[in-house]
């Protein structure tokens, strides 16, 4: 292909000048429709959807043209001459040479270190040649410490290409000032608030709680999330991810709830199931924990792609179908109005900036519960929910007159002054270790729940490159990824000893607010973390969460469940979408995601079966009537409860079928991560995954926990 500079001829010597090749031109039908082809950025696992704009670059005799030539809306700055910069990790580099149009580019694909069959250098981990050599055997000049100034170039959603300098306000290792830091660190707690207080507001009530226990629950939650933040900031990946209850573990958790032999307890039912959980979380924190720092994880590494991440993590959200709307319905009035806003605010609002901050797409969840509750209190105080004759207060079982019955759903569910959780609560309360008695442990709950605790571990392994293409140097090395997942896993057993009802991982959500806030720097998590430390402490504060109406709480549940499916499937975007072999992949997991558990759940059940739980926890007492029957009951229960959890069949069919089935690296969107020799070498991607305080040094023998 020429050059665009007419004044740059042939190089003499070894570099004999590259064959003339025409750009590939657009088809009839994108010529009449205008079509603006998307650059198959996307499909490349280091990108992330950027394109690298080295200067005056050269073709490789081994590359052809990958995709058509699209217009460049803005126009580039042409840098002075420079060797080309070096691809990350050893992977495809979609690179932008200048064709002889000006209104035109054609993206060329560099050859990586697995598929090319040519000559050449041989690189090293990170891309480069050996020896100092560039990916093209081409000596180097001193090589920069990072890529944070590099001019890069970003494909919009409308297929066009825009030139800027960077795509984040403040990257890992950015320390702004206080009070920036203090901000953002906030802002992003306040952006995944929804996954941080959900979780308890529906597991105690089905446990038998009461408003007070809901109330130290979420108190609870608050300060564990906070520690375990700190602690993997600083000895886990060090990324910046706010650790906290997963949605993953909420499936598994009414599924041990709501187990036979829980159903006649008399007495405290919420202790009781609670010690049970909290034995079962932490046999299985310890296995995610051995999992990580045995080094196993860096093996298990290579059956994890985007093409099983994706159906993964979908199948969490959807899972939750029967749960989500059919609680809204009890008061369709407040929790329609609930889900409308925040729709409003994350899609149709999303663009609107306030002092450079788009808070009604960043703070959509908080603004929709605050405007939808204070609306409610407003109905109440009204009167609008207050009925001649009838009191709240009454059970349901004992009401006796007509009228009263037929409004007893909007009583309990419409009002907002039914909980006297903030009342009761007190100023100041300190969540202290083994709060709700010595933990149970039962080996059938236990086996369900390491289970569980490797699909965490499938969720954190996504989180992890996707945030580290956003806000750091370079991917990690697959030893700081086991060494995330193994002190995911300590975090988890704190959680079991703390009482929090579910173990401690990634917040999925982490990604979606990086990328929109364009805020990565590990100070601010780390700031916001010790904020909720604070805020803990204050019992008030965990009452005041817990007295939310449960209609709203459903409300904001249908749309973080949908939001956590969208996110799941995004991952695809790192392997090639349109691929016939992904979609049936996929479409086979999520299918059968649902299909399979359904049957479980079924089994057994004939339309006249009198069940003793709501319509909404069906799904979750399988174990007392699964198609498993042999005359190990232990077994019975495992095999039915694993095999009725969705996530659990997504995973299973996509891995077994990613592994299998042939595929290209490209196509498949393998992961890459930085090879530990190669990041050594590079003082940008040490310094983003380093241990402190020196202790990589004392971990160095190590090598499959780190550098």
């Amino acid at each position: 292909m020429s050059n665009s500079d007419p004044k740059v001829g042939p190089k003499p010597g070894q570099w004999p000048p590259a064959p003339e090749s025409a750009a590939m031109p657009p088809s009839s039908w994108a010529k009449r429709t205008g079509f603006r082809p998307k650059f198959s950025g996307e499909t490349n696992a280091s990108d992330s959807g950027q394109i690298s704009l080295p200067p005056r670059p050269k073709e490789q005799k081994n590359s052809q043209p990958d995709v058509e030539a699209g217009r460049v809306r803005a126009t580039l700055p042409q840098p002075p001459p420079a060797p080309p910069p070096a691809a990350v990790n050893g992977t495809d580099k979609a690179v932008v040479v200048p064709a002889e149009n000006k209104d035109q580019t054609v993206v060329k694909r560099r050859r990586d270190s697995d598929g090319g069959s040519g000559g050449g250098a041989k690189k090293d981990g990170l891309g480069h040649g050996a020896n100092g050599a560039g990916p093209n055997g081409v000596p180097e000049g001193p090589r920069r410490a990072g890529v944070r100034n590099e001019e890069v170039i970003d494909v919009e959603d409308d297929g066009f290409v825009r030139g800027r300098h960077t795509h984040m306000k403040y990257e890992l290792r950015d320390t702004p000032g206080l009070v920036p830091i203090g901000l953002y660190g906030l802002q992003h707690y306040l952006s995944i608030l929804g996954s941080l207080i959900l979780i308890p507001l529906v597991i105690v009530p089905a446990m038998g709680g009461t408003h007070e226990d809901t109330s130290m629950v979420v108190s609870t939650v608050l300060f564990v999330s906070g520690v375990t933040t700190l602690l993997h900031t600083s000895f886990g990946s060090r990324l910046p991810l706010i650790q906290g209850p997963s949605f993953v573990y909420l499936a598994p958790a009414l599924a041990i709830i709501n187990s036979p032999e829980f159903q006649g307890l008399n007495g405290n039912n919420f202790k009781h199931i609670m010690k049970e959980l909290q034995g079962a979380i932490i046999i299985a924190s310890a296995f995610q924990t051995i999992l990580g720092y045995s080094g196993l994880m860096s093996v298990f590494l290579r059956l994890i792609n985007p093409v099983v991440v994706a159906p993964t993590l979908a199948a969490v959200g959807l899972s939750f179908y029967s749960y989500g709307f059919p609680r809204v319905g009890t008061c369709l009035e407040i929790g329609v109005v609930q889900i409308l806003l925040v729709i409003m605010f994350s899609l149709y609002l999303r663009k609107i900036s306030v002092f450079g901050h788009r808070i009604f797409l960043i703070y959509a969840v908080p603004l929709g519960l605050a405007i939808t509750w204070a609306a409610a209190f407003l109905l109440t105080e009204a009167g609008v929910y207050s009925y001649k004759g009838c009191d709240v207060n009454v059970p349901a079982s004992n009401i006796i007159s007509d009228h009263c019955r037929k409004h007893v759903s909007s009583m309990k569910h419409c009002r907002v002054d039914t909980s006297y959780a903030l009342k009761s609560s007190p100023w100041f309360r300190f969540p202290y270790p083994l709060q709700w008695g010595t933990p149970v442990f039962e080996w059938k709950m236990a086996l369900v729940m390491c289970a569980v605790s490797i699909i965490s571990s499938v969720d954190s392994v996504g989180s992890y490159h996707a945030s580290s293409l956003l806000a750091a140097s370079g991917p990690p090395t697959p030893g700081v990824v086991s060494r995330g997942i193994g002190l995911e896993g300590l975090c988890s057993v704190l959680a079991g000893l703390w009482g929090t009802g579910t173990g401690s991982t990634t917040l999925t959500e982490n990604v979606h607010t990086i990328a929109v806030t364009k805020m990565g720097s590990r100070r601010a998590v780390e700031l916001g973390a010790c904020a909720l430390i604070l805020l803990s402490l204050i019992g008030k504060v965990g009452g005041f969460i817990a007295s939310i109406p449960e209609v709203m709480v459903a409300a904001l549940l249908c749309f973080m469940w949908a939001m956590l499916s969208a996110l799941g499937l995004s991952n695809l975007r790192y392997s090639e979408a349109g691929s016939s072999r992904n979609i049936i992949i996929v479409g086979l997991s999520l299918f059968f995601s649902l299909s399979v558990p359904a049957y479980f759940q079924q089994y057994g059940i004939s339309p006249n079966t009198n069940l003793s739980v709501p319509s909404y926890l069906h799904p979750y007492i399988v174990a007392s009537h699964g198609p498993f029957r042999s005359k190990y009951e232990g077994l019975n229960y495992f095999l039915n409860m694993l095999l009725s959890l969705n996530m659990v069949i997504a995973f299973l069919v996509a891995v077994i079928l990613d592994n299998t089935v042939p595929g290209s690296q490209q196509e498949r969107g393998v992961y890459v991560w930085s090879e530990t020799e190669a990041a050594r070498r590079e003082p940008a991607i040490t310094k983003d995954y380093e241990l402190p305080f020196r202790v990589s040094r004392i971990l160095r023998w190590v090598k499959w926990v780190g550098f």
